[in-house]
Order: C-alpha cells, then sequence, then structure tokens
C-alpha cells in the first residue's frame, strides 16, 4: 500500500538546502570578527564550504592536521564516513583575494586567538569570550551553522553548497569527489541542489 502511495504522489527525500555563493560572503562579511565568537564562528564556515567538510570532521579536526603552504592550506584527514580504515586522505583550501571572506586568512586568524600548535582547532567558549580546551561537538558546529544561515539549514548545507555551486562553476564530477571525497558520480548528483529547472540545463547549449 505504501508503495502505491509513492508512485501515486511521489516521493522526495529530505535534504539539507543549499546557500548560494552570494549568500555566504554577505553574512561572512557582517561576523564581527573582533570577537573571539566571531572569529571561530567565521573559521567553520568558510572552512566547512571550501572542504566540503562533514560536521563531524570539522569538530575532529586538530591543529597539527592543518599545513599552510604559499599558495593554499592542505588538510590531513583521519577517519570519516567514507574512510572508515582512516587511509590517508588530504584536502585542499585556496586563498580568497578578498580577506574577510578568505578561509585561509580567517583560520589563520583564528589560530592566533587560540594560540597553540596541537589539539582541536575549535573549541567551546566560557561566559566572556573565554577559550576552552574542550573540542566543539558535531551538534554545537550545526547550531553556528543554523544562527547564521537560519533553522532551515544544517551543516550539512555548507557540504552540499560546496558541490552545487562547484557544480554552477563549471567543475566536473572528477574535481569535486577530489574534494568532497566521494567514490561514485551518482553521489554527486545527489548532493546538488538545483532548485531551479533554469539552472544547469543543457539546452541553454544546443546553440539555436
Amino acid at each position: 500500500m505504501l508503495d502505491g502511495i509513492r508512485r501515486v504522489h511521489g516521493v522526495r527525500q529530505k535534504q539539507a538546502p543549499a546557500f548560494t555563493l552570494a549568500q555566504l560572503k554577505g553574512l561572512v562579511r557582517v561576523i564581527d570578527a573582533k570577537t573571539t565568537t566571531g572569529l571561530r564562528d567565521r573559521g567553520i564556515l568558510l572552512l566547512g564550504f571550501t572542504g566540503a567538510f562533514r560536521r563531524s570532521e570539522l569538530s575532529a579536526l586538530n591543529v597539527q592536521d592543518l599545513r599552510f603552504t604559499e599558495d593554499c592550506l592542505i588538510v590531513s584527514l583521519a577517519k570519516s564516513k567514507t574512510n572508515q580504515l582512516g587511509e590517508y586522505e588530504e584536502k585542499a583550501i585556496f586563498y580568497s583575494p578578498e580577506a574577510k571572506v578568505c578561509p585561509i586568512r580567517s583560520l589563520q586568524a583564528w589560530l592566533r586567538q587560540l594560540g597553540r600548535e596541537s589539539g582541536p582547532v575549535f573549541v567551546s567558549l566560557r561566559k566572556g569570550e573565554r577559550l576552552t580546551q574542550a573540542r566543539l561537538s558535531d551538534k554545537s558546529i550545526n547550531a553556528v551553522v543554523q544562527r547564521y544561515l537560519g533553522p532551515s539549514y544544517s551543516a550539512h548545507s555548507l557540504r552540499a553548497s560546496f558541490v552545487t555551486v562547484a557544480k554552477l562553476a563549471g567543475a566536473d564530477d572528477s574535481e569535486i569527489m577530489n574534494q568532497t571525497k566521494h567514490k561514485t558520480s551518482s553521489m554527486i548528483r545527489r548532493y546538488t541542489r538545483l532548485d531551479d529547472v533554469r539552472q544547469h540545463n543543457a539546452a541553454q547549449k544546443l546553440g539555436l
């Protein structure tokens, strides 16, 4: 009976919505980076988006997992949902021309505030913006995303938005998979949020 209802009415899987690049830039520009909370949250949003990180990966990230080079940041990953055996994986994060929305400069500013070379990257804060040693949980990272983007979004929106923005910018599946660490193109299609039929439509390329 349930299968019959699904065939008649259709089923749409509940998915975390994606935001646009303009939305992200707009909200990040107004975050008060003079506060400890603002520094941390800006780093979470920008790193989470540009690295297509899961919230569990952001929570597990350690300072010693980060390697800064002249042209990018290399992030080493431990175990993840698609890497249960802990095989060596890396993600590359690149500089942005605009300092306020640059994931690397934002993360470096947060690390200077953190003031150490090991331990969790993102930590909770006590009253009065005092730093702790306590690793920020994945639920808390989700709460950070919703604080700025709204309750309809989640930390998973960072990952879905990366895929969607990259796809609309012309990136092929292999390029996207190099960052998301997905194993198949079918997962990229599942993560791509194209709410407008005019987006990424081959009918625009017919030459008529």
